[in-house]
């Protein structure tokens, strides 16, 4: 579904987040970015999706280069924070999407985001504003805007941070289901520890202090790595320690 090569990332060639980062995301897996703070997921998460460019290599994005903002989308996004439009209701904030890319007429749109509503288990909530939502809710009418055009890949940008251990909990086991049932292939980009642990299929560890991918694979294998700094991060431990 992704294939990076050689890819760099940044704001400058003189300032580079990573550098020659190789990776894939193969179809229907759960797929980690992750990374201390600062370390460069959120730019490595706009490079694959195409709001920045690589500052050298290449990344395709299902067989082609990741689309412009002027071009439909392909896939999904789940800003983070959940980024909901406050002036609109929940239900033309899911709408919206349908609204720009699409010719559906407006009772077929009314249905689809109730049908997206539904999936996250909000589908009281059409006609309420963002502020009226938790922040669980928020981020799960997020997640229905993400999958309103029926993407086969979505992009998830710290979907359970700043909730509650069970909220959290809950957020993860919605995402294993929508992607299970619906056959969908997901980017997360976290650093919530039980989110790696119960949800993640593979991933890749950014080392911001190498500028380099420092480990691919399985979470639970890279928690017992030979590599000191990755068991770290993968145990929360300090170098003192």
């Amino acid at each position: 579904m992704i294939e990076a090569e050689d890819m760099t990332i940044g704001w400058s060639p003189d300032v580079p987040l990573i550098e020659h980062a190789t990776f894939e995301v193969h179809r229907g897996e759960i797929f980690g970015i992750l990374g201390r703070s600062a370390s460069g997921k959120s730019t490595m998460l706009r490079a694959l999706v195409g709001l920045d460019l690589p500052l050298a290599g290449t990344v395709r994005v299902q067989g082609a280069p990741p689309p412009s903002s002027a071009a439909r989308p392909t896939f999904g996004i789940m800003f983070q924070q959940g980024a909901l439009i406050g002036s609109l209701s929940v239900g033309a904030n899911v709408a919206l999407p349908l609204e720009t890319w699409t010719d559906l007429p407006a009772d077929a749109i009314a249905a689809v985001v109730r049908a997206k509503l539904r999936l996250v288990g909000l589908e009281r909530t059409v006609h309420l504003m963002p502020s009226e939502l938790s922040g669980g809710m928020r981020k799960r009418a997020a997640l229905a805007r993400a999958l309103a055009l029926d993407p086969a890949l979505v992009f998830l940008d710290e979907p359970s941070s700043g909730l509650d251990p069970i909220t959290s909990g809950e957020i993860d086991a919605l995402i294993v289901g929508l992607a299970r049932v619906h056959d969908l292939t997901v980017v997360i980009v976290t650093h919530e520890l039980g989110s790696i642990e119960t949800i993640i299929d593979r991933c890749i560890l950014l080392d911001g202090v190498h500028h380099r991918i420092g480990a691919t694979g399985a979470p639970h294998d890279l928690a017992i790595s030979p590599d000191a700094d990755v068991r770290r991060f993968f145990h929360r431990t300090s170098e003192a320690a």
